[in-house]
């Protein structure tokens, strides 16, 4: 998946950075962004966090938004728009936060393909693995 910061549509995979991570939404309009708690959630419980919407300016929290751009393979995997915002709208109040195992990138990929997956918790096991095999 690749990215650029053209204006989101309905349905949209939408991230930020924060800090050295990336949150991720999925955009409904202006007004309405779905994710997976907040663009911070420091200091928050993770027993606390749940699936909100929230207006694009809250997700952003003083970054800038980038839009995924799907790959052709990526494409054909994808779920409808309409069918990406219905699930994600679906899971609202939905609580189970966990940073390696659910988390707001988890989130997304669920509403957009229908797996749970990280790839910034890929990222992070491959390196460790590769560390350890040293």
């Amino acid at each position: 998946m690749k990215w650029t910061t053209k204006t989101p549509k309905y349905g949209d995979v939408i991230r930020v950075k924060v800090k050295f991570y990336y949150h991720y939404g999925i955009f409904v309009d202006e007004t309405s962004v779905v994710q997976f708690g907040m663009p911070d959630n420091s200091g928050v419980n993770p027993d606390d966090i749940e699936v909100i919407t929230t207006d694009v300016d809250v997700f952003r929290n003083g970054g800038s938004v980038e839009t995924a751009v799907f790959s052709v393979g990526e494409k054909l995997r994808k779920n409808s728009n309409e069918k990406v915002v219905k699930t994600a709208l679906s899971r609202l109040g939905e609580k189970g936060y966990n940073i390696l195992h659910n988390n707001c990138e988890h989130f997304v990929n669920f509403c957009a393909f229908g797996e749970h997956e990280s790839s910034f918790v890929n990222d992070v096991r491959k390196e460790i693995r590769r560390k350890l095999n040293k």
